[in-house]
C-alpha cells in the first residue's frame, strides 16, 4: 500500500460518522449496587430493541507466551456469581485457561452505543453442569465437538464432513454421550465497567471493582 493509499484509507475511516443517533441516557448515581442487575438490564433492553446476537461476548485470553488472543462467543448465564461460556479444553482457549485461569470479556450494543468489560479469574464447572451444557447443545454442534479437533488446520473438507457423518451417527446411537474435554466456564469478575457512548463524545464510564464482598461504584473519565 502506497503512503497515498494509506492517506485515503485514514480520511475515509475518520469521515464515517460514529454515535450519530440517538443514545439513552446513563445516570452513574442511580444505578444498582451489583454490576450483574445493570448488565441483565442493559441485555434485556438490547433483546427488546431487537439487536441481533445481543448475547454475543469477546473473550480475550493470554497464551503460554504471554500473547494476547480473543474470539466471539455467546454468554451462557450471568448471575451474581459471574458471566459463564462453554468450550472444548482441547481448543486453544481451553489450553489457554488451564495455563492463565484469567480472562477479558467484552460486549458491544452498537445501535445504543453501550459496551460492557468484564475482568476477572475464570473458573471450570463441575463435570455434572458442563455435561448438561454440552447435552443443551444442538446434535451437529456436539457432533462437531466430539471431534476435538477445534482450530486445527483442515487439508480436507471431504475428511471433514466424512468424520462429522460418522461423530453424528455416534449420538443417534448413543444420545446421552458426552465429551468429558466440554468445559463450562465462570468468569468470576472483580471488575465490570459500564460505558455509554454520547454524540457529544462526554461518553459516561461506570466501574464496579469487587472489595471483599462488596462492590465499589466509581464514575471514570471519558
Amino acid at each position: 500500500m502506497t503512503e497515498k493509499d494509506a492517506t485515503t484509507v485514514r480520511d475515509w475511516l475518520r469521515g464515517i460518522e460514529v454515535f450519530a443517533r440517538p443514545l439513552p441516557d446513563f445516570v452513574p448515581h442511580e444505578t444498582p449496587t451489583e454490576p450483574s442487575e445493570l448488565f441483565l438490564t442493559w441485555l434485556r433492553e438490547a433483546v427488546t430493541a431487537g439487536i441481533p446476537d445481543p448475547h454475543a461476548m469477546t473473550l480475550a485470553t493470554v497464551d503460554e507466551a504471554g500473547a494476547p488472543d480473543a474470539r466471539v462467543l455467546i454468554l451462557k448465564n450471568v448471575d451474581a456469581s459471574g458471566f459463564q461460556f462453554a468450550a472444548h479444553g482441547a481448543s486453544p482457549k481451553g489450553v489457554q485457561l488451564a495455563g492463565t485461569p484469567r480472562a477479558a470479556l467484552t460486549f458491544y450494543w452498537a445501535e445504543f452505543g453501550r459496551q460492557v468489560r468484564v475482568r476477572g479469574e475464570v473458573r471450570p464447572e463441575p463435570a455434572d453442569r458442563s455435561a448438561a451444557d454440552f447435552l443443551a447443545r444442538s446434535t451437529t454442534a456436539r457432533a462437531e465437538a466430539l471431534l476435538g479437533r477445534q482450530s486445527r488446520c483442515l487439508d480436507d473438507p471431504d475428511a471433514r464432513d466424512r468424520a462429522l457423518r460418522d461423530s453424528l451417527a455416534r449420538i443417534e446411537a448413543e444420545p446421552d454421550l458426552v465429551d468429558p474435554a466440554w468445559t463450562l466456564y465462570t468468569v468470576v469478575p472483580d471488575v465490570v465497567e459500564f460505558w455509554q457512548a454520547a454524540t457529544t463524545r462526554v461518553h459516561v464510564r461506570l466501574r464496579y471493582e469487587r472489595e471483599g464482598t462488596d462492590w465499589q461504584r466509581r464514575q471514570l473519565w471519558s
